[in-house]
């Protein structure tokens, strides 16, 4: 058996130079490891809750994250900063650090691999999944200055850098690291800018320390497409009202909040929640017309959101209110002309309302009725998620399982299909906010596609009959 070892700047290195093909490579395997987490009718995933140890002289917290599927197990071990650390001199800030072991299903050491840049790549490479169906991508906000914030946006300018234009950062204060994402991104070989089409792309930072630091906060969430929230806070970042006023929800984004993943943590304002959750009376015709609202907050596992995720036990959600991004990663029948990228020229607002008003759905039944099942179960017309939405003692097979009689079929393909084509106008120009909490599966899988690509590629140290 060969043991491969990779340090952080030999992780770094591979994944900075990969090809907009390499990383959908990535990416596939990623998704096939979520919608299997998601659908599968067998415990073909396991994922035993992490645990934390605190260290009382650092305000240091250690995650422990075992995972198990059909290619392995692996169990990731990273220390994180305080949540406060930033604001408190006495605590040290540690960029997360730590490692991810990797075994067969014999249990033979497979790899060890550092975690900091794995983690922070793993993480933005399953936002992708939702930035990559979106119809606008031209104007980033991106909440810190860490790893995080620099692999969602690295990312994002690999598979969309042609259309992307504005990255504006937002942070606590101008420290270093702010003037180090600037220069990772300013320094990017022009070679890669070229290939990826973010030569003219442009990127700034805004704190509090600026005079205007409020007005121009929200001048730049009303303009971004998609939001970025990758910082550990307690608070909200933002004021809610300033997205959810009338002219704020005419225009579609996609929120995406990785950064806080204990109860008293905080991202995104309650307010942005609840009128994402917020169910729409049937046939009610809006006089100021808005973007479409799905009626529920996607997020990576449902099981640790609800225990973990601070914005969603305070706001008081409910499993139907939530829908894992292992049920949407496969839907690909977005139209082309619902798709279409909108100009310049003042056509933004007309477009978003014309194709992704809430009108769109006419009298498709809302996201969110029914109770102890997925959130997904109404869109599609059947339980998605056996794993989490089956009453006990029952067997309700995914739709990507379910096997249909004959008598009635079409119908039931009809309607399926119409189901399926208005969640995917939502995610391509709707309002969608995605909550991620970690998932070991996430580092297992991309950990041994990781180990199979360095080895490919020469990188690393391989240690055969280990």
């Amino acid at each position: 058996m060969t043991l491969s070892v990779l340090t952080d700047a030999q992780i770094a290195g591979l994944l900075e130079n990969l090809t907009i093909e390499e990383l959908l490579d990535f990416q596939k395997i990623l998704k096939d490891a979520l919608h299997e987490y998601s659908t599968s009718t067998q415990s073909t995933v396991h994922l035993p809750e992490r645990t934390s140890v605190s260290n009382a002289a650092t305000g240091t917290n250690t995650l422990f994250m075992p995972s198990a599927n059909s290619s392995g197990s692996g169990v990731k071990v990273v220390t994180l900063s305080a949540a406060d650390a930033d604001k408190n001199e006495d605590l040290p800030v540690v960029r997360p650090t730590g490692a991810v072991t990797l075994f067969s299903p014999l249990g033979e050491p497979v790899g060890i691999l550092h975690a900091s840049t794995l983690t922070a790549f793993r993480t933005a490479l399953a936002s992708l999944c939702l930035v990559g169906k979106r119809a606008q991508v031209k104007t980033l906000t991106v909440f810190g200055c860490g790893e995080q914030a620099y692999w969602h946006v690295r990312l994002a300018l690999m598979l969309r850098g042609s259309t992307i234009r504005q990255v504006n950062f937002v942070n606590r204060r101008f420290s270093p690291s702010c003037a180090a994402i600037l220069k990772r991104f300013y320094k990017t070989n022009a070679a890669i800018k070229a290939r990826e089409g973010w030569t003219d792309c442009t990127f700034g930072v805004l704190t509090p320390g600026y005079g205007e630091y409020e007005r121009l906060l929200e001048k730049q969430l009303l303009a971004a497409d998609i939001i970025f929230c990758c910082t550990p806070s307690t608070e909200p970042l933002f004021n809610g009202s300033w997205l959810t006023s009338h002219d704020a929800r005419r225009k579609g984004r996609l929120t995406v909040a990785i950064g806080s993943y204990t109860p008293q943590m905080r991202e995104i304002p309650i307010e942005l929640l609840m009128q994402a959750v917020k169910p729409h009376e049937k046939g009610h015709r809006h006089f100021h017309r808005h973007v479409i609202e799905g009626g529920v907050i996607v997020v990576d596992t449902l099981d640790a959101a609800l225990k973990e995720a601070g914005e969603l036990i305070e706001a008081g959600l409910e499993p139907t209110q939530l829908v894992e991004l292992g049920e949407l990663v496969m839907l690909h029948n977005i139209a082309a002309s619902e798709a279409a990228v909108v100009e310049e020229n003042g056509t933004e607002e007309t477009a978003s309302v014309t194709s992704f008003n809430s009108d769109s759905f006419g009298d498709m039944e809302k996201l969110t009725i029914g109770s102890g099942r997925s959130a997904l179960s109404n869109v599609f017309g059947g339980s998605s998620s056996s794993r989490n939405s089956s009453p006990v003692g029952t067997h309700t097979p995914g739709i990507f399982h379910r096997r249909s009689s004959s008598q009635g079929s079409a119908d039931r393909q009809k309607k399926k299909r119409d189901k399926e084509d208005a969640m995917a106008r939502w995610l391509a120009g709707g309002n969608v906010i995605y909550k991620s909490v970690g998932l070991g599966l996430m580092d297992l899988t991309v950990g041994m596609y990781l180990v199979k690509f360095a080895r490919e590629k020469g990188v690393g140290s391989h240690v055969d009959g280990f």
